[in-house]
């Protein structure tokens, strides 16, 4: 029997060169990057290829042409002789403002409903259930549809106008309201407005630490109110009230003066806040749902009324799970936004195809329409994110 000494020597079997984990996922990486670049480039060739064909040039310098057509809403000065790039302007003022008003307002109804659906009142939690249920289920177009074919078209003509107060008319072709005239000193006005409302954060903010030293709350509502009031209030009498009001007028068969809101800013206004609402009102339910019971219980026994416990102890601590997914229902409705074609609104979609269907230069205008909403959605995300962070509880 042979030693052990005299058995021959195996070389162990090398490893593949491909079966590094390294190596294999260094080489699969490149891989995918030479396809995505390649497919860049197709793309690209075929692109500036079909254009070449087309006879159509490309670039940004059509945004200097004459526009040629008008613009129903125009919330700043526009004219169809302007340039196309103006009218784009107006466009997206058009798109951001239906946006913010939408945010507010959706803000507004969804935490109202989120708070009703835990109501311990019958009626009121069944109604709020309802109304999610219903909005949440239908798509957004529908509801705009509704808003405006089903309760804006069938409104009475201008000659029937549904009256309201301080000289407000509603009819089929809009809500007529009074036009604020701004006379000489009137910026003092708004100066007067801006100071108020800073000095209101900072009574807020003294409040808040006064509140954390000693436990004594101050009326911050209130002295609020006051300030942001008072204040503009205050410097329109001292400057010898330089705004005046134009109030629409009814006549024979149709409204002259004031300013009107059209039906088609109305029908995406509403539809985009009753709809956006709905989510957000399950969204606060949740976040009402994620504060420990305890909470309540500890603070109705410190004897709190049932609506300080909400406003004090219970929102409070639910809007750090609230803020995250709000963010992202404000980035829908700022993107549902670009539905309002369907019903004639002017926004940013809607007059970008205009002046697509002018120029051609259908590479441009998809092109900044997707730089304007990819800005809009970082906006609104940088700002929440730091609201977050501020709403975000201490550990002491």
């Amino acid at each position: 029997m042979a030693s052990q000494d005299t058995l021959p020597h195996i070389e162990p079997a090398r490893a593949s060169f491909l079966n590094d984990p390294k190596v294999r996922s260094v080489v699969v990486q490149v891989i995918v990057v030479l396809l995505l670049i390649a497919g860049l480039w197709f793309i690209v060739a075929n692109t500036i290829e079909n254009l070449r064909r087309a006879n159509i040039a490309s670039g940004f310098g059509f945004l200097n042409g004459r526009a040629g057509f008008d613009i129903a809403v125009a919330l700043i000065p526009y004219d169809l002789n302007m340039t196309y790039g103006r009218a784009l302007i107006v466009g997206l003022v058009n798109t951001v403002v239906v946006a913010i008003a939408g945010i507010v307002t959706a803000t507004i109804i969804g935490f109202l409903v989120g708070i009703g659906r835990l109501s311990g009142n019958w009626l009121i939690a069944k109604i709020c259930t309802v109304y999610v249920e219903v909005f949440r289920n239908i798509p957004p177009l529908l509801v705009i549809f509704f808003w405006y074919l089903g309760v804006l078209s069938v409104l009475p003509l201008p000659r029937d106008s549904i009256e309201f107060p301080l000289g407000s008319f509603l009819n089929s072709r809009g809500l007529y309201v009074p036009k604020a005239i701004w006379g000489e000193g009137a910026w003092l006005i708004l100066v007067a407005l801006v100071l108020g409302i800073a000095m209101s954060v900072f009574v807020a903010r003294r409040a808040r630490a006064r509140q954390m030293a000693t436990g004594q709350a101050f009326p911050v509502l209130w002295t609020s109110l006051g300030l942001i009031i008072g204040l503009p209030l205050l410097a329109f009498l001292v400057t010898g009230m330089p705004v005046t009001f134009e109030v629409p007028v009814l006549g024979t068969f149709n409204l002259s003066g004031g300013m009107v809101v059209k039906p088609e800013f109305i029908a995406l206004y509403l539809a985009l806040s009753f709809y956006t609402a709905a989510f957000i009102a399950e969204i606060v339910r949740a976040g009402i749902k994620g504060v420990n019971r305890g909470q309540t219980e500890a603070s109705s026994a410190l004897g709190l009324r049932p609506g300080q416990v909400l406003r004090l102890v219970v929102i409070p601590q639910a809007m750090r799970i609230v803020i995250p997914p709000l963010t992202s229902q404000y980035l829908n409705l700022t993107k549902n936004s670009s539905l309002a074609i369907a019903v004639g609104y002017p926004d940013l979609v809607a007059v970008g195809g205009t002046i697509l269907n002018q120029s051609g230069q259908s590479i441009e205008i998809v092109a900044i329409w997707m730089l304007v909403y990819l800005s809009l959605s970082i906006a609104t995300s940088i700002f929440m994110n730091w609201f977050n962070a501020k709403m975000a509880l201490v550990e002491r």
